[in-house]
């Protein structure tokens, strides 16, 4: 005959954990502190990773419009470099309290040189068939980057106060890389 040594509780017998008092000052200071980790939280993104952006103009026409919001990516550029298309916002040399974007189209020691519209890096010819519609008339001489600085276009030639008016862009002055357009909902998009 095999007899067990260990009985089951009654169910009257197990142990509940314990519930939290629900009294109003209890309630008042979860809230408080579920407000205040959220607020680190949104502080914490804002200041160091994501920040949105309101676009006010018509140099990234058709890509960008005025009206749209973007959140602008803050801390890819503390891990690489600006690449060649990508769209930054950045603070505008001329004014640093004004908030431009723009596309990087050439990069620190890059010759730029546009020739009746058509925009050669390194004496090539660069297709930019995927973010210009309306390609600049005219043409702007051949110029080396500067090694800490890039160059920047809006993809509204015509339309755009960009390195060709003001010159090199420092790479201190970018704030961050536009990477999602989340307004207007209907053209939500994961920026290229």
């Amino acid at each position: 005959m095999i007899s067990s040594t260990s009985r089951e509780a009654p169910p009257e017998e197990r142990l509940a954990p314990p519930e939290p008092p629900c009294t109003r000052g209890y309630l008042i200071c979860e809230f408080f502190k579920t407000f205040a980790v959220t607020v680190g939280v949104f502080f914490f993104l804002v200041t160091f990773i994501i920040q949105g952006y309101s676009v006010y103009g018509s140099c990234m026409e058709p890509n960008l419009t005025t009206g749209e919001r973007v959140l602008g990516n803050k801390f890819i550029y503390h891990f690489e470099k600006p690449s060649r298309g990508d769209i930054v916002i950045f603070k505008y040399p001329m004014n640093p309290k004004k908030i431009f974007v723009k596309r990087v189209i050439g990069l620190p020691g890059d010759t730029v040189r546009i020739q009746d519209g058509r925009v050669f890096i390194n004496h090539q010819p660069i297709n930019e068939s995927a973010y210009v519609r309306n390609p600049a008339n005219g043409s702007w001489p051949a110029r080396t980057i500067s090694s800490d600085s890039i160059f920047v276009l809006g993809d509204n030639r015509d339309n755009s106060n960009d390195s060709r008016s003001w010159g090199d862009l420092p790479l201190n002055d970018i704030q961050a890389k536009a990477w999602l357009r989340y307004w207007p909902i209907t053209r939500a998009t994961v920026l290229k």
